[in-house]
C-alpha cells in the first residue's frame, strides 16, 4: 500500500479503526472520514504509534451530500487523488417497518448508499487516469434475512451489492476493481440495539461454524486484501466474513 491513498468513510468506528491502522502500517495515506468526536480522538491517538503511512482526518457530515462533495474536492487537492475508496459509514435505526417514515428511510439511504456514490464519483476520474483503482463496499450479513425491524438498513446494504456489480462491470476496463464485504455479527456499537446482549451473543455463536466472536482485525485483513495490487483480477464479488454463519 506504499504511495497509495485511501478514502475511508466511517474510518474511526468499531470496524474502521483497525483497518485504518493496518493500511497505514502498510504505507498508505488514509483519508479518514468520521464525525464522531470520541472515536476520532481515539483514532488520532492510536495512529501516533504507527510509524509508516499517514492520516488525514475529515469530520464531514455524510448526510449533507453537497457538503460532502465539496469536502471531497478539498481532500482531493490535499491528498492528490484517491487510489482506494472504502464505503463503510452507516446508520442503523431499528424500528418496525410500519413505523418508518419515508423521510427516515431516505435518511438511511443518503448516508449508507448515496454518500458512497458521491465518494466514488469524486475518486473515479483519477482512478481512470491512473489505470488503477480499488473500491470496497461494506455490506452486511443482514441482507440474507433473519433480522426484523431493520428494513431501511437492509435495503441500503443490498443496494451496495447491486452497485458493486454494476460498477465492477462498468469500471473494469480502466483497471478499477469493485468488491463488497458482508461482515457477520461483530461486537461493535451496532449491537447495542439488541435488548438482550448475552442472549444475542449465544445466538451468534450457535449460528457460526467458528465458535468465537469476530474481531475488527478479521474485517481489516479482508479489506486490505481487496485493496491490494495482488487482488487486481477479482471484481464484482461479495466476500462473507461471518465465521461460517451464512455460506454463499
Amino acid at each position: 500500500m506504499k504511495n497509495r491513498t485511501v478514502l475511508y468513510t466511517g474510518a474511526a468506528g468499531g470496524l474502521g479503526l483497525d483497518t485504518t491502522l493496518l493500511l497505514m502500517g502498510r504505507g498508505a495515506t488514509v483519508v479518514a472520514v468520521d464525525n464522531d468526536p470520541a472515536k476520532v480522538a481515539k483514532l488520532r491517538t492510536a495512529a501516533e504509534s504507527v510509524k509508516t503511512g499517514s492520516l488525514i482526518v475529515s469530520t464531514a457530515d455524510l448526510s449533507d451530500l453537497a457538503g460532502f462533495r465539496a469536502e471531497l474536492e478539498r481532500l482531493l487537492d490535499e491528498a492528490g487523488g484517491f487510489d482506494v475508496v472504502i464505503n463503510n459509514a452507516a446508520i442503523y435505526p431499528a424500528k418496525p417497518f410500519e413505523e418508518v417514515s419515508i423521510e427516515e428511510h431516505q435518511a438511511v439511504q443518503r448516508v449508507n448508499v448515496d454518500a458512497g456514490i458521491v465518494a466514488v464519483q469524486a475518486a473515479l476520474p483519477g482512478m481512470r487516469e491512473r489505470g488503477f483503482g480499488r473500491i470496497v463496499n461494506i455490506s452486511s450479513i443482514t441482507i440474507s434475512g433473519g433480522w426484523a425491524n431493520l428494513s431501511p438498513y437492509v435495503a441500503s446494504k443490498a443496494a451496495l451489492i447491486g452497485l458493486t456489480r454494476a460498477w465492477a462491470r462498468e469500471f473494469g476496463g480502466w483497471g478499477v476493481t469493485v468488491n463488497a464485504i458482508a461482515p457477520g455479527a461483530f461486537p461493535t456499537d451496532a449491537e447495542k440495539i439488541h435488548p438482550d446482549p448475552e442472549g444475542y451473543k449465544r445466538m451468534v455463536l450457535d449460528a457460526q461454524a467458528i465458535k468465537r466472536r469476530g474481531t475488527a482485525a478479521d474485517i481489516a485483513h479482508a479489506i486490505a486484501f481487496f485493496a491490494a495490487d495482488e487482488a487486481g483480477f477479482i471484481t464484482g464479488q461479495t466476500l462473507h466474513v461471518n465465521g461460517g454463519w451464512i455460506m454463499a
